[in-house]
């Protein structure tokens, strides 16, 4: 079974909580992605799933879409697809891409659907990830063909396309009932190779919405031909670039001069052109660009396995998330300190956590040994602050003390005046201060250090790197003095555009210890809080 307090594959309840719904949540995960069906010859033969990635906003990526990237062996991604949707799968990402670059080497579609027929025919479960919806637009019809013939196996995961959710997140209703009952998508860019299929006095004349994909490079020629077969030249349009991410765009006119000013506002690629009377509802309906951290990208240092609710988090205020660990955790290369302590829990009158890691591999370890909560017995818990309390939460538990004071220093003395006599098993890294058991032990109470997790630095990607010096990150998150002293370290020169945050005091003093200018800096010492810190600065 796979659940959240046990992270083991056993189709039984959940040991903690013994609820029979976490095998059915297992079995939902799982049952998307068949592994392998074996064929006539008796050759293991995969399974292609092409999946809509939505416009952008990796909140509109479908639960059937993240379904099948966690059980894929291979994605293979478009360059539309938000990079930061990987992070549901453990699988090798490849980028397909239009041109050479340092993102991927060009492939044409034969090559994709080459590709995709090897890997299926390989046994692997492969997920073709492609931006929107596959079907409308994205030559997924043809990668579909291309299996059928090889005798793969494929399934259709639809997404949402960029017409509907780049006209939304501008504020435009494609449809309304007063001012455009039918919708055409329409390409701005047809093969090359074909004569236009498009018939433009049929367009001119269309009572609805006239929605253009991938014609940003031809907007002059696309309204002076519907000009031309009669459309009216004050028609409203707009146009919507990069849709749904924290840097959207749009820039809004009447069909005579929205060519010229898409050229003046020099907007980027993708982009979608809306024309009509619905066009007008950007002024007075635009919600997603008034968000608090619209514009903003935001690097969140923490491990990929731990960002979930972070990347949440700045996606909900309209900001985009990027993934830029500076630092990871790992289970101890000798479990034998952990077990003594586990074996020894009814002897200690307090557990005390200082990290979430801390918490998690303690109860991993905890239920890979066949135990459960009942172990814990009689024992009192103690969490140093918010974020590590929240994260007992997801085993079920709940922290008997959480000082005001969020640090080492704070915890020790909140437990000293509740007058702890121990003895105290503090579960902490490889890595830290050792102030908490130095207070303690003063005061003569027992502590007994066990280390749960080892920490290590985790090098900057080249693509990372760039985003910093180049300023094209707004913000970069610090959460503990190892983060600062590891991006120090890096020897990357960050530009004057990217604010640095830290999560409180003791890192805001090793960052500018190791030469880092810190903007802001969390009144609550947690991630959410140094978040909150950053819409408020923005705020100002």
């Amino acid at each position: 079974m796979q659940c959240v307090h046990e992270q083991k594959r056993r189709l039984k309840q959940c040991r903690v909580c013994s609820r029979p719904e976490e095998a059915l949540r297992y079995f939902h995960r799982v049952l998307p992605a068949v592994t392998a069906i074996v064929d006539n010859k008796g050759m293991a033969v995969g399974k292609v799933y092409l999946v809509g990635a939505g416009p952008g906003d990796p909140g509109l990526l479908t639960l059937k879409g993240r379904a099948c990237l966690e059980q894929a062996d291979l994605v293979l991604y478009d360059g539309l697809v938000n990079p930061s949707i990987l992070r549901h799968s453990p699988a090798i990402a490849e980028r397909t891409s239009r041109v050479n670059g340092p993102n991927g080497k060009k492939l044409n579609q034969e090559h994709i659907n080459q590709r995709l027929v090897e890997a299926g025919l390989a046994g692997k479960t492969v997920v073709r990830l492609k931006g929107g919806d596959p079907y409308i637009f994205g030559r997924g019809t043809e990668e579909a063909e291309a299996l059928r013939a090889a005798g793969v196996p494929f399934e259709v995961v639809p997404g949402v396309t960029a017409a509907t959710a780049a006209g939304e997140y501008a504020g435009v209703s494609v449809t309304h009932r007063k001012l455009a009952s039918a919708v055409a998508f329409v390409t701005g860019h047809e093969d090359p190779d074909k004569p236009t299929a498009l018939d433009y006095a049929a367009l001119a004349a269309f009572p609805g919405t006239l929605v253009f994909y991938m014609g940003l490079a031809r907007i002059e020629a696309i309204a002076g031909s519907l000009m031309g077969h009669g459309k009216n030249r004050d028609t409203p349009a707009c146009v919507v670039s990069r849709a749904s991410r924290a840097r959207q765009q749009t820039v809004s006119g009447k069909l005579s001069n929205i060519a010229s000013r898409v050229h003046d506002a020099n907007l980027p690629a993708p982009s979608l052109i809306i024309i009509g009377s619905c066009a007008t509802q950007h002024e007075t309906l635009q919600w997603f660009e008034q968000q608090p951290l619209f514009g903003k990208r935001i690097a969140v240092t923490r491990a990929a396995a731990q960002a979930e609710p972070t990347v949440q988090a700045i996606h909900q205020l309209g900001g985009e998330a990027v993934l830029v660990p500076l630092i990871q955790a790992s289970p101890p290369a000798d479990w034998s300190a952990v077990d003594a302590a586990i074996n020894g829990l009814s002897g200690f009158e307090w557990l005390v956590f200082t990290s979430a890691n801390g918490v998690r591999f303690f109860f991993e370890r905890m239920y890979a040994r066949g135990l459960d909560g009942r172990t814990l017995g009689s024992v009192l818990i103690a969490a140093v602050g918010r974020s590590t309390a929240d994260a007992l939460k997801e085993f079920h538990l709940h922290a008997d003390l959480v000082p005001d004071t969020q640090n080492a220093e704070g915890l020790a003395q909140t437990m000293l005046e509740r007058r702890v006599s121990g003895p105290v098993l503090w579960l902490r890294g490889d890595r830290g201060r050792d102030t908490f058991s130095d207070l303690l032990s003063a005061a003569g109470v027992e502590v007994v250090q066990s280390e749960a997790y080892s920490s290590s630095d985790v090098s900057l990607s080249e693509s990372a790197q760039a985003d910093l010096r180049e300023g094209d990150v707004d913000w970069i998150c610090l959460a503990s003095p190892a983060m600062a002293a590891n991006l120090a370290a890096t020897s990357v020169e960050l530009s004057d555009k990217v604010n640095v945050a830290a999560i409180s005091p003791l890192t805001s003093q090793a960052a500018r210890g190791a030469g880092l200018r810190v903007d802001v800096e969390a009144i609550d010492y947690s991630w959410a809080g140094m978040i909150q810190a950053i819409v408020d600065r923005e705020r100002r």
